[in-house]
């Protein structure tokens, strides 16, 4: 196996192998453009010999990068979920097609799928206002080395390039919560509006945005001060979707007396609010509805918590903070975090502890103590 490089152009070389037709014995030529130093060329050229005496060496495709991703995108449509295939589609339109789109498959390489990466960081924003975050970038990063793998697992290309690649690192924000003391402050602001119910089932029961806009009355039992998590509303172009909880898997939410309380009052109020429209309240009914019981999308909820927030003098927060806010309660107030694990339906209680890491020194040192004080009462007792 033989091959040699021309030089077309400054910078511009004509990789050329030798080979032989298993057919019918006959030598041929296959040729390869590539962009770089000579010694550059020498080495691809090297490769492509390897990959042909080891049988790796794929003919090269003249398919471009985001033809690839176009395919690649129709191919996954049915295994994820409609946002999550909305959210694909739009980093390949905006972000990864105007730095990556036109380079050939074949012919991509780390070198510019890192140069990618870090014109990202400097000037990715579309209206030119600056760079892209890191979250983003790690997004991209994340989807192109998804796509780059079902490439060589459907044998157009023989390796990815993106496994060489490393993706930006992001650093870990602070996380902002509520104390005691604001989380009072806000169901007493929350009181007399439609965000009452919301703000409860988000910091005093750790429920999710889309889990709560789901949430209809035959899930609660009152009775039983439990609640059941069973599904979730999703936001997508094309409407509201109702899918499984995060997940995948319902679970069971025990109510404190409090919210057991304010859920009765709740359901009293809406109730008597939609008889004077002539609906009956029922089982269906959503907890969180609109005057007519109708379903609320979960970016109205978002939009109606900007607004309240904006009118007192607590910390602006995110909606899904209050959830924080709750596991962060949890933790501090001794429950174990495979219980809090549960309650907020993590799949691992490893996600838990690494997300609410802050309040575990807390936890240790009372542990700690405790420890100590039934040390000492034991002495006493031994030296009784």
């Amino acid at each position: 196996m033989k091959g040699h490089i021309r030089e077309r152009s400054p910078g511009h070389w004509a990789i050329v192998l030798d080979v032989r037709d298993p057919a019918t014995g006959k030598r041929k030529r296959k040729w390869h453009s590539f962009q770089g130093t000579k010694r550059q060329a020498q080495t691809e050229s090297a490769r492509l010999i390897s990959e042909l005496q080891g049988g790796g060496y794929m003919e090269p495709t003249k398919m471009t990068f985001v033809q690839f991703l176009d395919q690649w995108l129709g191919h996954i449509k049915a295994q994820v979920s409609p946002r999550t295939h909305e959210r694909y589609t739009e980093i390949v339109k905006k972000n990864i097609g105007p730095v990556l789109g036109a380079v050939h498959l074949s012919k991509l390489r780390p070198t510019q799928i890192a140069s990618a990466y870090s014109k990202a960081l400097l000037e990715g924003r579309r209206d030119g206002s600056g760079g892209l975050s890191p979250n983003t970038v790690l997004y991209m990063h994340r989807l192109i080395k998804q796509a780059l793998a079902h490439a060589v697992r459907w044998e157009i290309i023989s390796r990815s390039p993106a496994d060489v690649v490393d993706p930006p690192k992001i650093e870990r924000i602070t996380m902002i919560t509520y104390d005691m003391t604001q989380t009072a402050e806000l169901l007493e602001v929350a009181r007399g509006t439609r965000l009452l119910v919301p703000v409860i089932l988000g910091i005093l029961c750790g429920l999710r945005r889309g889990e709560i806009v789901a949430l209809r009355w035959r899930q609660v039992d009152l009775a039983n001060a439990q609640l059941a998590v069973v599904a979730s509303a999703e936001q997508t172009r094309e409407g509201v979707r109702y899918k499984q909880p995060k997940t995948g898997r319902a679970r069971t939410v025990a109510l404190s007396p409090i919210v057991v309380e304010e859920l009765r009052a709740h359901q009293l109020r809406q109730a008597e609010e939609l008889l004077r429209l002539g609906v009956r309240q029922n089982d269906t009914t959503f907890l969180y509805a609109r005057e007519d019981g109708g379903p609320i999308q979960p970016r109205s909820l978002t939009h109606a918590w900007n607004q309240m927030l904006a009118k007192t003098t607590l910390p602006r927060i995110r909606f899904h903070d209050l959830r924080h806010a709750h596991a962060t309660h949890l933790l501090s107030s001794g429950v174990h975090p495979k219980v809090a694990s549960e309650r907020l339906g993590h799949s691992k209680v490893g996600i838990t502890l690494d997300l609410y890491s802050h309040v575990l020194p807390g936890m240790q040192a009372d542990a700690a103590a405790r420890v100590d004080e039934a040390l000492r009462v034991a002495l006493q007792k031994r030296a009784r």
